[in-house]
């Protein structure tokens, strides 16, 4: 019995020594590990694997999520005090993201646009985020510019969402046709369940029950196995499915 539970020590060593290496920890904790597989087992786990396991990110963003819920505005409001204090580029960045994040598209847009003048011009993520903040705050020929110059620089970046937002940006203008080619090709290169979920609700938006039938049954098929907490995070957007298809006369 003794030599089976020294062989189950070492296993574990063993285990925690491949994380080690495959996470790109110092190579002390190899020697700490074998060497003293037991306590140092004890030490890794609690000091390395359990703050990086995915239980923990998880609780982290459970617990991200529940302040932001019960104080939605808070990032807000420190990103503008930090703002306010040093009025660097990067602290408008952050004041943008946080302005976007909480529905105050067209200050988010501001300051989004004041970033691009600086140091940050060519930068794609705030290209994104302006294009994202345009498109919210009932500018879609804006954020059309800013999209095509995202693809023109890298037709790799962010490519399901910024396809999507094309798409979206076009509807919004009006351009049914446009809207319908972008919807098509997003869809074509990813079926995501977000992609389809949009491309099915604006067929069904103009009347096409041909596209938005054949867009739902690839949605049922993909949500047969689906979790309680899945669907309980697409909440939203099958309320808007619903309504959508709620229009067929």
């Amino acid at each position: 019995m003794p030599f089976a539970g020294l062989g189950l020590h070492i296993i574990i060593a063993i285990f925690f020594a491949v994380h080690a290496v495959r996470s790109g920890q110092n190579t002390y904790w190899i020697f700490i590990l074998l060497a003293f597989p037991f306590l140092g087992s004890v030490v890794y786990f609690f000091a390395v694997y359990l703050p990086n396991s995915r239980l923990q990110h998880q609780a982290r963003q459970l617990t991200s999520s529940a302040v932001r819920a019960l104080d939605p505005q808070r990032e807000v409001r420190e990103a503008q005090a930090a703002f306010d204090y040093s009025p660097t580029a990067q602290n408008e960045i952050r004041l943008a993201q946080a302005l976007l994040t909480t529905g105050q598209a067209q200050a988010a847009l501001t300051h989004f646009e004041a970033s691009m003048k600086g140091p940050f011009a060519n930068d794609l993520d705030i290209r994104w985020g302006t294009a994202q903040a345009a498109y919210e705050a009932g500018q879609p020929q804006v954020a059309l510019r800013h999209l095509q110059a995202i693809a023109q620089t890298d037709i790799h970046y962010r490519a399901e969402p910024v396809g999507l937002l094309v798409a979206k940006s076009y509807a919004a203008l009006g351009d049914q046709e446009m809207a319908r080619k972008s919807f098509a090709f997003a869809h074509q290169q990813s079926s995501s369940f977000d992609v389809t979920a949009e491309y099915a609700i604006w067929a069904a938006e103009q009347g096409d029950w041909r596209t938005a039938d054949q867009l739902q049954a690839e949605l049922e098929k993909s949500m047969t196995h689906w979790s309680s907490q899945q669907r309980s995070l697409n909440r939203d957007m099958l309320q808007r499915l619903k309504a959508a298809f709620a229009r067929r006369s």
